[in-house]
């Protein structure tokens, strides 16, 4: 909870490495990558006596853990947007701190969850206790403080009269922000056009068909990833596709032929485009 202390606007990113959005129809959440965008920033009420907090959008409702099941039959419970007349326990969030992550508890002993997978369950958000391993990290979520409480400052004795300087250093210190480094990038690039360091490379990817056929014309999706091992990468792959047992391959560029990658991938985080074939396909290549 002390990391929350003096946060008055925060973000959080998930396993995904997208961030926790309020959806412009001001009910639903979801994830996205932008985590610029005013969608992404959350404020902080510190509930005291609970040990809790709660946490409003930018459309002045509050992150909240409903009863309504995501999907039938499904464990999962949707997370929404609300305003409620009376706030109550469902508008609480326990802030379970795990190493430089935390997880959000709701009152009830389930945590929200960024999920990934194939569509619906794809960019959603619900409130859930995760059973599976390969599930587990999706309950951890990183906080960036964007913008910290500021205390008032003295007021200036009527005898003294504020130069042109203290007036500037006065203003600027009641607008002090605290920003992580990704946020300080963000905001540097928008204004002075410098080229943003990012860590990683980007992976483009299409999923093949039950034949091994890929639709080229088909728009690929994207992530960012941090490893080096094709084994890393197919993890990584399972989880955005839903998908349990894939190869993962690349297109040789003069027969246009997929093969499987090996164990390390490109140097130098070059951006790379890959194949995701089912182990099933007909068409998928071997591993030899």
């Amino acid at each position: 909870m002390e990391f929350f202390q003096k946060a008055k606007e925060v973000r959080f990113r998930s396993r995904h490495d997208k961030y926790l959005l309020a959806d412009d129809d001001e009910e639903t959440v979801c994830q996205d990558r932008n985590g610029a965008v005013k969608n992404a920033r959350w404020t902080v009420e510190i509930v005291e006596s609970v040990n809790a907090l709660r946490l409003k959008s930018c459309y002045g409702k509050y992150l909240t853990a409903s009863d309504m099941p995501f999907l039938l039959g499904m464990t999962g419970k949707k997370v929404l947007q609300t305003l409620p007349k009376r706030l109550d326990s469902s508008v609480e969030w326990e802030p379970i701190r795990e190493g430089f992550q935390v997880r959000l508890k709701t009152r009830y002993g389930q945590f929200l969850r960024a999920n990934g997978g194939v569509p619906p369950w794809r960019n959603s958000i619900t409130h859930d206790i995760p059973h599976r391993t390969a599930t587990q990290d999706w309950v951890l979520w990183d906080v960036d403080v964007v913008q910290i409480q500021v205390q008032s400052l003295p007021t200036q004795p009527a005898s003294k009269p504020l130069s042109r300087s203290d007036s500037s250093s006065s203003e600027a210190s009641s607008k002090i922000e605290l920003m992580s480094p990704q946020a300080r990038e963000e905001l540097s690039d928008e204004f002075d056009g410098s080229p943003v360091k990012s860590e990683g490379r980007v992976i483009y990817y299409n999923v093949a068909n039950e034949n091994g056929d890929v639709d080229d014309e088909s728009e690929g999706l994207s992530f960012t990833f941090k490893g080096s091992i094709v084994e890393e990468l197919k993890e990584k792959l399972k989880e955005e596709t839903g998908l349990s047992d894939i190869l993962v391959c690349s297109r040789n560029p003069l027969s246009g032929k997929l093969f499987p990658l090996r164990l390390h991938l490109p140097p130098n985080n070059s951006d790379m485009h890959v194949v995701v074939v089912p182990s099933s396909s007909e068409g998928s290549p071997t591993e030899r």
